[in-house]
This record gives C-alpha cells, sequence and structure tokens, in this order.
C-alpha cells in the first residue's frame, strides 16, 4: 500500500477535517515525511538529528496534522502534555527510552530531570529536559479543536488540556517575570529556539564555557560543522544548562543568562488569545485572558520596541538594556492583533527593507539581519531561512490585512518547501537546503498553507475576526 494511503488508513472518515487538496507532488511528500517521522504517539523533528519529541516542534506539527487527522493532531498535544512539570513548565525535549542514549546530546543522563528536577515536580516516569521553549501550544490546541469541534468535544480534548495550558502559561508569567515588567525571560538560548542567534553573543560573553572533553556533539554527526554552532558556543550552552540543572532548576535571580526575547513573548500573547477562546468554548469567559494579552501587548512594545531599529529588539535582563541585532525574532510580533498601526507599519518596511529583503533579495524571511556583521546564510540562526518563522510571518500579514504580501510569501513558501525537500532551513538567497531533510514543522506547516486560500484573512487565535462576546467565569 502507498505510504500516504496507509496513514489516511489508520484513522475513521470522521477524523479528517477537510477534503485535501490534489495529490500533487508538495502534498503527498509533506505526508510522508509526517508519516515516516511518526513514532506511534508524537512526531520526531528529525530521525537522525532530532530523534525525541520536542516541543515548540511538536505545536507546529499539530497546527498542520489537524489537516490530514485531527485525532493525531490531539494526540501529539496531549503525548507532550503528559511530561508536563508539576510547576507548569512544559520541557523543550521529551526523551524516547527506546533511542540510544548518544543519539543526541545532552541525553537524558545530562539532564536528570527525574532528580535535579524533583523540587520542581519533574515526572518520574518519563525523561525530559529541565528548560522550556516558546509557548505556540496554545495557539496549536485552538486551531486544532477548530478542525474538527465534534471529536474534540467526544474526546473532552479541550477540557483535558486547558488546565495545563492555563498552568504552563502562569509559570511563564510568573515564575519567568526576571526583568519584574511582565515579559517571560528565557534563561537558555535553546530556550527561545533560535539557538545561535548572534542576539546571544553579548550576554553569552559573561558565560565561561565548559571544557570541550566534557562533552560530545552528536549534532556533528549528521550536519556539517561550518553551519552548526562553534564549540566554543556550544560549551557555554553547556554550561548554563549545567548550572541551572545543579541549582535544581530553580528559576530564581541567579541565572547568567535571562534575555526578553520578543518572538516568546509575542507567542506567549498570541497564545493568550487562544487560551482565551479555548476559556469560552468551555463555557467560562475569555475577556480577563484577552484584557491580559492586550495588555502584555502594550509591555512588549514599551520594553522591547526600538523605533530606530523599525522593529523589536531583545533586552538583556542582567546587562539592562536592549541589544542591537536585528533577528527575525523582532518580526514576530507582527502576529499581534493589538499593535498600533503605526507599528505594523513599521515592522512590514523593516521586514520588506534591506536589513531582511523580503519580496527582493530574499523569499522568505533571513533569521538574522543581512547587513548584520554576523550574518552568514548557511550557519545555524544566524541568516538562514526558517519555515516555521516565514509561517508567522506569513499568518501575522494575513492579520493585519497585508492580503498580497501574504499570497507572496505562501508561494515562496511552498515553492521552496518542495524544491528543498522539506529542509530544516535554507540559504536566504538561493533556497539551497541546509540541516536535516524531511523536516518535521517544514512538512506540517506546508500542509497548513495548502489549506490556505489566496485573499483569507486570519486572526492570531484562529477565527475570522477577533470577537468578546465570550460569558462566564474565568481562569487566570
Amino acid at each position: 500500500m502507498d505510504r500516504t494511503a496507509l496513514f489516511t488508513s489508520r484513522f475513521t472518515e470522521h477524523d479528517v477535517a477537510y477534503d485535501p487538496p490534489p495529490a500533487d507532488p508538495l502534498h503527498v511528500g509533506a505526508v510522508r515525511v509526517l508519516e515516516a517521522n511518526w513514532t506511534g504517539t508524537s512526531t520526531v523533528p528529525s530521525r537522525g538529528l532530532y530523534p525525541h519529541q520536542w516541543s515548540w516542534d511538536s505545536a507546529f506539527i499539530a497546527i498542520g496534522l489537524r489537516h490530514l487527522s485531527p485525532l493525531r493532531a490531539q494526540t501529539e498535544l496531549e503525548t507532550l502534555l503528559t511530561a508536563q512539570w508539576a510547576d507548569g513548565r512544559i520541557p523543550h525535549i521529551v526523551f524516547n527510552p527506546s533511542v540510544p542514549l548518544d543519539a543526541y546530546f545532552p541525553s537524558p543522563d545530562f539532564w536528570r530531570s527525574s532528580t535535579a528536577g524533583r523540587a520542581a515536580g519533574a515526572p518520574r516516569t518519563v525523561q525530559t529536559s529541565g528548560i522550556v521553549q516558546p509557548p505556540v501550544h496554545a495557539l496549536a490546541a485552538w486551531l486544532v479543536h477548530q478542525a474538527d469541534p465534534g471529536l474534540s468535544r467526544a474526546r473532552g480534548f479541550l477540557t483535558r488540556i486547558y488546565p495545563r495550558l492555563a498552568a504552563w502559561h502562569r509559570y511563564l508569567l510568573h515564575r519567568r517575570d526576571l526583568g519584574g515588567a511582565g515579559l517571560a525571560s528565557v534563561v537558555h538560548p535553546w530556550e527561545q529556539g533560535m539557538d545561535n542567534s548572534p542576539c546571544w553573543d553579548a550576554p553569552l560573553a559573561r558565560v565561561t564555557p565548559a571544557p570541550a572533553r566534557s562533552f560530545r556533539r552528536a549534532d556533528l554527526d549528521h550536519g556539517a560543522p561550518e553551519d552548526r554552532p562553534t564549540d566554543t558556543d556550544y560549551g557555554r550552552y553547556v554550561r548554563l544548562a549545567t548550572e541551572y540543572r545543579d541549582g535544581g532548576y530553580n528559576d530564581g535571580d541567579g541565572a547568567q543568562f535571562a534575555v526578553e526575547d520578543p518572538a516568546f513573548n509575542a507567542l506567549l500573547i498570541a497564545s493568550e488569545h487562544a487560551l482565551a477562546r479555548i476559556a469560552a468554548e468551555l463555557g467560562a469567559t475569555g475577556t480577563a485572558r484577552h484584557a491580559r494579552a492586550e495588555r502584555l501587548t502594550r509591555v512588549l512594545r514599551e520594553r522591547l520596541w526600538d523605533p530606530a531599529a523599525g522593529m523589536f529588539l531583545c533586552r538583556d535582563v542582567r546587562g539592562g538594556g536592549l541589544i542591537p541585532e536585528r533577528s527575525v525574532s523582532g518580526l514576530v510580533p507582527l502576529l499581534l492583533p493589538d499593535l498600533p498601526r503605526e507599528t505594523v507599519a513599521a515592522l512590514v518596511r523593516t521586514a520588506y527593507g534591506p536589513h531582511f529583503g523580503l519580496g527582493g533579495a530574499t523569499r522568505l524571511a533571513p533569521s538574522y539581519d543581512l547587513l548584520g556583521e554576523e550574518f552568514d546564510p548557511h550557519r545555524y540562526w544566524r541568516g538562514p531561512a526558517w519555515f516555521n518563522t516565514s509561517w508567522l510571518l506569513e499568518r501575522g500579514l494575513r492579520t493585519h490585512g497585508e492580503l498580497d504580501r501574504a499570497d507572496a510569501l505562501r508561494r515562496a513558501f511552498l515553492d521552496i518547501a518542495q524544491t528543498s525537500r522539506f529542509a530544516e532551513y535554507v540559504d536566504p538567497f538561493t533556497g539551497e537546503a541546509c540541516g536535516a531533510t524531511g523536516f518535521g514543522w517544514t512538512a506540517a506547516l506546508t500542509l497548513d498553507l495548502l489549506h490556505t486560500r489566496p485573499g483569507d484573512q486570519v486572526s492570531t487565535a484562529g477565527s475570522r475576526t477577533f470577537e468578546m462576546s465570550d460569558k462566564g467565569g474565568d481562569d487566570a
């Protein structure tokens, strides 16, 4: 049986949310990637390079899977949430015990979650990392619910995961408010998801690298060294993770690295809007959550907007100021519906100007400033274009009515996903594949854009428009 047919045959006819598009090579190829990366309960980003479950990868993958199998999309998120810690954090990796320890570093024996994380409520029956990743999960959950509301209600999907998502947001909004202004801080570059961004260079310079002999980089078995973080940077990542682990994964004021990042917080705000929609679906009110999201949008602008740069910048909480590096992270807040019109206009000008070159020099958004000293079109997050950030920008453009630009970005995404064989990331000028191919979120978000009609306008919470007609009580 064809692998695509095998994939769809595992689910009932009620499990398909939409009629699939014509079986062109792009659609078939994306389905085959997701089938190849499926473990039975979740989807790995890449069989070779990333053989476990990653947190924000699974959220993006669920967004795409909802078009093929809302049941499997729900299962993807449910599997991830079973590894949630008692303090509310969703760990960035859930380890598959059948994968050899040396297949990925840092491995479970480095993180020691069940022992080092005991005070923070790490689960005892599954091994995880101790850090987190961007909070796309509530947005993903709402979109998955909308794909088949009947199935979702019959399974109690939102009823079961809402308390976990609410706890996740409480953790970020309270335990991670290290700057004291209301935004969440990341305490490790890996938490922000854009691991090797030049935005981290200045804060990382304060960190003494772990000795090279103290770890072995499994990533170099699968990727070219010139495309990956340097050994010095990796040593700093290991040092930060080691100290966080040895401190019991405590989120106090002692973290050497603490950064308020615009993309991380924009995704938290977008997920607050989505969580408000989930609360309303469950018969409560989302009004308080919508109000919180609007307040956080104002704080984001007060803390991280740089009018001279025409975009949002990261704030070094320990250093006390904005980091003067332009990365794609600073464009992601375009997702937010409550940005002032002049802020939206400035972000669009920056995205389509010389620093990012969209619609001109580049077809997908580079991860870092084309004019920056540290720009490298192939090195991990220091210049290459990634499909998840272009998907977020495409959605942001639609949110604010920039439909022609959104349609052009959609076309570029789909073209390059196909020619790069669903690459992890690509050269922003040529579309040349970098990193792994057959990458999970690239395939999943391809499916999502195949189901986006040119000219569609969407809201961040997944509806055509934001409605404020919720009723009942609210869980803050």
